[in-house]
């Protein structure tokens, strides 16, 4: 593509030597430059693409876009632009012949939940016989191949790529969650979505967005952005889902187990395997539990109607549908044990796990594992220590993702949310594996084992190496090797 349309709708400053080169590839990686390639210096969080121009220049790039230039070489062409974060995702859809506008593109964004409803909507609308791509934390899927993911939002180059690669393959629909630092760092600006979908804020990710106020704020950008004839799906039931769509051109639709809404569920049965939920007047049978997983199948539900899908036909594939990797995945052993692994790694989305399964009144102890990642949001260890308090009888905490801190400093955090009474029923444990084993070998028959945190996640990152670690294989070989005692 000739580099004056590769720059339509950007806002260009000047720019220095020749404005026709021919762009063979965009890059903001450096690493990534070939000869022919346009490199975007673009400051991030961490660092600043501007440092690693000359490196990109070595390793072929041509063409450099940048908000400002220390020297230029005469055999490169430089691009002077306003803003370099949405220079990228501008030059990325143009690039890319804007593929968001090929197919139908639903944001899910929120601080719980966004996985569980994006595979949910995935599964169901593959399931009606519909091609359909998927970006989420777990995993990339553009029909039924599947990519590793490293973002939960990759970035606009990757972004515009993937959707461009589901629209040559004849995707009709691509579901996807959006992160709030995909948000704030401008990855999704330039797409074209269908609607939204709002789930729950909690605290989360404030060690990145510094207040809630401007986590909330991010979230929101999200639903202001919106095209006018797109719809905006919120949840009633959480305090922020009015404030979400207040200022959003889209249509307005809501959700709710508790008001009044567009889409309303009650949860009329639940059992450890699975609820009977009445949706707008119709029963389903699903097979998840817990309120919150009733509200992200009315979301799922809500969704399918607002994009024309059968209502028959919707109901019959919910009752399909099972739990997403790692969310609340359980498995049964000796005793009438029952492990159960769930990706919950903040406050809000532990008590809602540990609730759920209280509620379903164990015969044996309520044990919960779990532990906090390192290099991120402190404030919440000691808040998640006492909910664990709050509705475990027996807790025992470990090391999640512990990067570059100490586990034991992690531990102690945690344990400095919880009253005495709680750190006497609690074991403190930094060795993951040993810790899911000690619950497991330990429970009284009739038990529920939460282990929480990672999910579906198979490593586990510490001093920045990532170790194969899995929780459903710890729970699974433990139970394997109590059943040949």
């Amino acid at each position: 593509m000739e580099l004056t349309k590769l720059l339509s709708g950007v806002e260009v400053e000047r720019i220095i030597h020749n404005p026709h080169k021919q762009i063979d590839r965009i890059c903001a990686d450096s690493r990534k430059c070939t000869p022919g390639s346009l490199f975007i210096a673009v400051k991030g969080a961490d660092s600043d693409g501007h440092d690693y121009i000359e490196a990109a220049i070595k390793n072929g790039a041509g063409t450099i876009v940048c908000s400002h230039a220390e020297k230029t070489e005469a055999e490169c062409t430089y691009v002077i632009v306003k803003d370099d974060r949405k220079a990228l995702a501008q030059i990325a859809g143009n690039f890319y012949d804007h593929p968001s506008r090929k197919l139908n593109l639903v944001g899910v964004t929120g601080t719980n939940g966004k996985t569980s409803i994006a595979t949910l909507l995935y599964r169901l609308f593959t399931k009606s016989g519909y091609n359909c791509g998927l970006i989420s934390t777990i995993a990339n899927f553009v029909g039924d191949k599947r990519y590793e993911t490293i973002n939960t939002t990759p970035g606009p180059i990757e972004l515009n790529a993937l959707i461009a690669q589901m629209a040559r393959e004849g995707c009709e629909y691509c579901f996807m969650e959006v992160s709030s630092h995909a948000l704030d760092q401008g990855r999704t600006d330039g797409l074209r979505f269908k609607g939204g979908i709002f789930t729950n804020l909690t605290h989360d990710h404030l060690d990145y967005h510094k207040t809630f106020a401007a986590y909330l704020q991010c979230k929101k950008r999200f639903f202001d952005t919106l095209p006018p004839e797109a719809f905006a799906l919120t949840n009633l039931d959480d305090r922020n889902g009015r404030v979400m769509v207040q200022n959003t051109p889209a249509h307005i639709y809501t959700y709710s187990g508790r008001e009044q809404a567009d889409f309303k569920c009650k949860i009329i049965e639940k059992t450890i395997e699975g609820m009977l939920l009445n949706i707008n007047g119709t029963e389903v049978w699903c097979r998840f539990i817990g309120v919150y997983n009733a509200a992200n199948l009315t979301a799922v539900y809500g969704t399918a109607m607002l994009l024309g899908a059968s209502q028959e036909e919707t109901v019959r594939l919910m009752s399909e549908l099972t739990s997403v990797a790692g969310r609340l995945e359980y498995f049964k052993g000796k005793n009438e044990v029952i492990a159960a692994v769930d990706y919950a790694h903040t406050p809000d989305a532990l008590e809602n796990v540990l609730k759920t399964l209280k509620d379903l009144e164990p015969q044996g102890d309520l044990i919960c594992v779990f532990g906090c990642g390192g290099n991120r949001d402190k404030t919440k260890r000691p808040e998640m220590g006492a909910i664990a308090g709050k509705y475990a009888s027996r807790i025992i905490v470990t090391s999640d993702n512990p990067r570059f801190e100490d586990p034991l400093e992690i531990i102690n955090d945690i344990k400095a949310g919880m009253d005495l009474k709680t750190r006497a029923r609690s074991l403190f444990i930094p060795d993951r594996t040993e810790a899911i084993r000690t619950a497991i070998l330990t429970a009284q028959p009739g038990s529920f084992i939460l282990v929480a945190g990672k999910g579906h996640e198979d490593y586990q990152i510490i001093n920045g190496i990532k170790h194969h670690l899995n929780d459903k294989e710890i729970i699974i070989d433990t139970f394997a090797m109590q059943e040949k005692e």
